[in-house]
C-alpha cells in the first residue's frame, strides 16, 4: 500500500465527487481540504491527494485494495454513478492469478482506476 499519491485534476469538483463516491466502499473520506486541494484517506495512514491544475498529466493507473469482492462490485457501481466510464466490469482476471477479482473505470481525467480483491469468495 502507498503512503500517499498526489496528482492534478482538470475539474476539481468532478474529481472530488468521483473519488469520494467510488471509494466509499472502502471507507474513503475527507481528511483535509484547503487551498492546496484535498486529502482523502480510509485508514489515516495512506492518502490520495487531488489538486486543480491546467497541466495535462499523463494517464495514471490507480489500484485500490478491497477486502471483499462485494467492495469491488460496490466500487464499480458507485464509480459509474459518479460519472466514471466502464473499463472492465467486476470479475476474475485469472491472467494475473486465480483469485484476482477486479473492476476498472475511467475517471473524469481519463485515469484508469481499479479496485482489486485477492481473496477467494467467502
Amino acid at each position: 500500500m502507498f503512503d500517499h499519491v498526489v496528482f492534478g485534476v482538470s475539474n476539481y469538483e468532478a474529481s472530488k465527487t468521483f473519488y469520494l463516491k467510488a471509494l466509499a466502499p472502502i471507507g474513503l473520506s475527507i481528511v483535509l481540504e484547503g487551498p492546496l486541494g484535498i486529502e482523502l484517506s480510509a485508514d489515516g495512514k495512506t492518502s490520495l491527494c487531488l489538486f486543480q491544475t491546467e497541466e495535462k498529466p499523463a494517464r495514471l493507473h490507480l489500484a485500490f485494495r478491497g477486502d471483499t469482492r462485494e467492495q469491488v462490485d460496490e466500487f464499480y457501481r458507485a464509480a459509474l454513478e459518479a460519472g466514471g466510464k466502464d473499463n472492465g466490469a467486476p470479475g476474475l482476471r485469472p491472467r494475473y492469478h486465480a483469485n484476482y477479482y477486479a473492476a476498472f473505470v475511467i475517471d473524469p481525467d481519463g485515469h484508469n482506476v481499479e479496485m482489486v480483491c485477492h481473496q477467494t469468495r467467502a
